[in-house]
């Protein structure tokens, strides 16, 4: 086999390239600034909300996005650093420092490029969509949670991470509110939500900055308003691009493989909410611009992204959704826009470090919580608690989860409580009817008859999945009966059987092989009697006994009948 066949990795950057044109550049052009503006504001508040700084924002949207852009599989994903990893990144930095986030980013880094090479592109499907919703929602409520001391101006150094203590400490204190932060907080979050109403093109994000920007100026030198916080007042920002280093390893943990281990589930984590969110982003785009994305590739190019910008002080990356769909309304149709909007951040990164340290802090918290508010879903989580209860239950409890304990516990009991669920469904819609007189045999609505039954015989009709709990509902039933010396197991509308129900199946075959019964198998489909012979039940009931049609099963089961002398 050809290694091409093995390792799905085509980036759309080169395939555009083969056929790039001046037009298609103009284009691009215009979006990759277009999205590049846009992105400023949001790279500057996720670095900044996530508990390292504005530098780190847009170099991780710097390097991340041309990264993705280069080597991704889509045509206008734009990657960078996104809402959903906030309290991810701002746990992991609290509890083991940027060494401890550079290492779990590029662990999570490694095991997406592995999912990447291993196909496991499709894992979107597997994700349901209860659990998407339900930690979306979480994290849009966590964001929120902490952008209130800065939108208030409460001045607490040290906010604490857990969401209860958080809103305790908000509470105590509250006397500290900064009438002048609070007001300019709230009027940037209405200029955001109102922008679109006057401009589809102008970002409200980027409109707020710059209008918030220069009143805290004006306040500032005219009026003498020194409350409002700015990015210069509290972080350093450099003069030039970020060098490479490489992560400590002497964390507090102890050795380089026990540090590994304890990373371990974060970086599982950041890894699963990096493909989730990337490939949806990718499949929304789809849908848009009727292209088809390479899942596999586009978590190959991810798992790049994440393994370099931890060298150069960044933090996980994914696909944004609000950026990528920005870049197509703009025109960006190849991954050169892509790459044109991470140069347009580098040039604010270089030439306008002293402009970036104006923005108010206050604002920044404002575009943080109208993100929060577009990422909550709350209409869909409305119509999905008119619609299922069972998904809704689903989507809460991850919520909460996320909420008041930690993205990976939310994802683990979310997939959990969804497979039983689907488990549970599965087990009411199977169904083990018992026939002992006459059996009514349908054939697709033609030619329907009624065949009688032999004396001493029962059919056991089975419907649906043979699995784990309809085995043990069959096992409980055939235990709660009288027996009969002859049973048919019908089995044609079986779609297959695992290893618990071929293990109560022979153990059911074996107790009435030792009290005088025969078991007969019929109608079982031709996978289902290949699991059947490896499990060893064909040959345990015998080769005779096993048919196809419910004709000739009965057939032999009155032949044995008659050798039994059963009598009505």
């Amino acid at each position: 086999m050809k290694a091409k066949n093995i390792v799905d990795f085509h980036p759309k950057f080169f395939d555009a390239m083969k056929n790039y044109s001046r037009e298609k550049f103009s284009a691009d052009l215009m979006a990759g600034i277009i999205v590049g503006v846009v992105a400023i504001p949001l790279a500057i508040a996720f670095g900044i909300a996530s508990g390292v700084g504005p530098t780190e924002g847009l170099v991780t949207a710097i390097m991340a996005g041309f990264l993705i852009s280069v080597f991704g599989g889509s045509k206008v994903q734009i990657g960078g650093p996104t809402g959903a990893f906030i309290i991810i990144v701002y746990g992991v930095v609290q509890q083991y420092g940027l060494s401890g986030l550079a290492i779990a980013t590029i662990m999570a880094g490694i095991i997406l490029v592995i999912m990447g090479l291993c196909r496991m592109g499709s894992i979107i499907k597997f994700m349901p969509y209860p659990i998407i919703i339900g930690f979306t929602g979480g994290i849009a409520i966590t964001i929120f949670s902490t952008q209130i001391n800065d939108l208030m101006g409460l001045g607490i150094s040290d906010v604490p991470a857990n969401f209860i203590e958080k809103w305790v400490c908000y509470i105590e204190n509250i006397s500290s509110i900064d009438l002048w932060s609070t007001v300019m907080g709230l009027l940037s979050i209405l200029l955001i939500a109102m922008t679109p109403k006057f401009s589809k093109k102008i970002p409200g994000s980027l409109l707020a900055i710059i209008v918030m920007t220069v009143a805290a100026w004006l306040l500032r030198e005219f009026a003498g308003v020194t409350s409002i916080k700015t990015i210069g007042d509290l972080y350093e920002l450099p003069s030039g691009f970020p060098a490479f280093r490489l992560p400590q390893f002497d964390l507090e943990t102890g050795s380089f493989f026990s540090t590994v281990q304890a990373l371990a589930p974060v970086a599982f984590t950041i890894a699963m909410l990096g493909a989730i969110e990337s490939l949806l982003s990718a499949m929304v785009a789809d849908g848009v611009i009727g292209d088809r994305h390479n899942s596999n590739t586009e978590l190959v190019g991810q798992g790049i992204a994440n393994i370099v910008v931890p060298f150069f002080g960044g933090i996980p990356a994914t696909g944004a959704i609000a950026r990528t769909m920005a870049n197509i309304n703009n025109g960006g149709r190849t991954p050169v826009a892509g790459v044109i909007h991470t140069l347009v951040l580098l040039a604010v990164l270089l030439c306008l470090g002293s402009l970036v340290e104006l923005i108010p802090m206050p604002c920044l918290a404002g575009v943080l919580i109208m993100v929060a508010y577009n990422m909550s879903g709350w209409r869909t989580i409305l119509s999905m608690y008119r619609s299922s209860m069972s998904g809704t239950t689903v989507l809460f409890v991850t919520l909460l989860l996320t909420v008041f304990f930690d993205l990976t516990l939310a994802i683990e009991v979310g997939l959990v409580m969804a497979v039983v669920i689907v488990m549970k469904r599965v087990m009411e819609s199977a169904n083990i009817s018992v026939v002992r007189d006459q059996l009514d045999v349908h054939n697709d609505g033609e030619h329907d008859e009624t065949l009688t039954i032999p004396a001493g015989t029962e059919v056991f009709e089975i419907e649906g999945p043979f699995f784990f709990g309809v085995a043990n509902k069959f096992d409980e039933l055939m235990r709660n009966r009288d027996a009969m010396p002859i049973r048919i197991l019908r089995m044609r509308r079986v779609s297959f059987i695992d290893s618990t129900g071929l293990h109560n199946l022979e153990i059911f075959i074996r107790s009435s092989h030792s009290e005088g019964r025969t078991i007969i198998l019929s109608g079982v489909h031709e996978n289902v009697e290949k699991s059947l012979r490896k499990g060893g039940i064909v040959k345990l009931v015998g080769r005779d006994n096993v048919f196809s049609d419910i004709h000739d099963a009965l057939e032999r089961a009155a032949t044995l009948s008659e050798q039994l002398g059963v009598s009505e």
